[in-house]
């Protein structure tokens, strides 16, 4: 079991080495020229959901619907397993940009294109003024018609159950009235459990779930209770907190 495992994580990643680094030398210079990243971000989008795919992961999508037509929106999902981005970005629509840990930047190539793309990063345990410049970062995202990708528990559920949310997604949700769309994400926590590097091939489901108006909200924390208990409540027992 755990040789196949392995066997699965090497394919994922010699997608990711393989196509990566080229797309990078080429995709970042031709960026710069032409000044437009959308080319780069949809071949970006293509290799991270071939890497799982490469791995045997299956991907069910439902709820599209649910997702307001000409706006930008925070997807807030749960969060269980390093595979979650890589399952659940490539199929969102348009282009997103994502919260994620800032010493993610410093990677080479990589870290360049993720900039350019308007990632935001943020520190753990960051101070006030910091917390505030990545708001305004993922405020102006929002305002460039992206859509910003949130995992709000912050990190990985050790169990696959849902866990505490953190305020700042939902204090940036408050600043800029952008509509919530709640995400429940299961199956992928018995693929990659926290601490392991080995995949075990399966099914992921991503369910979009109906968009929440942080307008209709008074507090941050109704919000922030209204956007967990809907997650909650589509998740599968197992992942129920």
């Amino acid at each position: 079991m755990l040789q196949s495992g392995m066997f699965a994580t090497f394919k994922m990643v010699f997608v990711y080495l393989a196509l990566g680094p080229i797309v990078g030398i080429v995709g970042i210079p031709y960026t710069l020229v032409v000044g437009d990243i959308s080319l780069l971000y949809r071949v970006a989008m293509w290799i991270t959901n071939a890497g799982p795919r490469a791995a045997g992961i299956k991907i069910e999508m439902c709820g599209q619907e649910n997702i307001p037509a000409g706006r930008s929106c925070i997807f807030m999902c749960n969060h269980v397993s390093n595979l979650d981005p890589p399952v659940v970005i490539p199929l969102l629509p348009g282009r997103s940009s994502v919260l994620l840990k800032k010493e993610l930047m410093n990677i080479p190539i990589l870290g360049r294109a993720m900039r350019m793309a308007k990632f935001v990063p943020v520190e753990r345990g960051s101070r006030r003024d910091s917390a505030k410049a990545t708001v305004e970062a993922a405020a102006e995202a929002l305002r460039s018609n992206l859509h910003i990708v949130v995992f709000p528990e912050g990190t990985r559920s050790p169990d696959g159950r849902l866990s505490t949310f953190k305020k700042g997604p939902f204090f940036l949700a408050m600043e800029t009235k952008a509509p919530i769309v709640p995400i429940a994400l299961s199956g992928t926590q018995t693929m990659m459990r926290k601490g392991s590097v080995a995949i075990k091939p399966g099914l992921a489901r991503i369910q979009m779930l109906p968009a929440i108006e942080p307008s209709e909200y008074a507090t941050r924390e109704e919000l922030m209770a209204a956007v967990r208990s809907a997650i909650a409540e589509a998740l599968p027992p197992e992942m129920k907190p």
